[in-house]
Parts: structure tokens; sequence; C-alpha cells
């Protein structure tokens, strides 16, 4: 299986938000784990960070925040050059799908739980 390194942007620690579930399940599968969120900590050896972080080798980056907090982060995203970006739900953008379009880096609308809940990861 290929593993793609992951930026989490909008990681929490707090048991219950689907970020802290898509760094647990993006681990149990074997993909490597970055994340970004609003507060710093510690995640199983994940660290969160707070701020824009200059990640190396970004495949995918999956989104947990809502389209009004993503706009200080499009040029930062875009900066890591991932292959793709997942708007998971509640994080629908068009204004930043253009943005990654121009930028020639791929869009997924869909749940990262889901996706690899079913392999299509």
């Amino acid at each position: 299986m290929e593993t793609k390194k992951t930026l989490v942007m909008g990681a929490s620690t707090e048991p219950t938000r689907y970020s802290y579930k898509a760094i647990k399940m993006l681990e149990r599968a074997g993909h490597p784990v970055v994340a970004v969120g609003k507060k710093e900590g510690n995640l199983d050896g994940v660290t969160i960070e707070k701020g824009k972080v200059p990640f190396d080798g970004i495949d995918t980056v999956t989104l947990y925040l809502n389209p009004m907090n993503q706009a200080q982060y499009y040029d930062y995203i875009i900066g890591l050059n991932p292959k793709r970006v997942i708007f998971n739900p509640g994080t629908e953008n068009p204004e930043f799908y253009d943005r990654l379009e121009q930028n020639n880096i791929e869009k997924e609308v869909g749940c990262t739980l889901v996706m690899l809940s079913i392999g299509q990861y």
C-alpha cells in the first residue's frame, strides 16, 4: 500500500472531533500524519502545531476548517504543494477550489473517514 503523508488542518485533541478520529484512522492505516490546529497539543505521538509549519513531502491535506477559517491558509496550503486537498463535510469552498485548480492541485469533496474505511484513500 502506498502511504500518503497527510496534513490534518483543524486538528484537535478532543476525542469527539472528526479531525481527532481522522488522525487515529490515518495512523492505523499506516499513513504518516502531521497536524495543525487552533491549539498546540499531542495526540498519541502526533504533534499538533499551531501556525503555518513548512512541512515537507505532503501528499494530502484534509480540511476540518469551515470556509471562513480556510482563507488565511490558502497560500500556506498551496505552498506545501500537496497532490490533493480533501474537503470534508462542512468545509466545501468553491473559492478555494479555483485557487487549487490554478495551482494544479487536485480537490476531493468527501469524508476522509469514509474514504479510509472503504479503502478509497
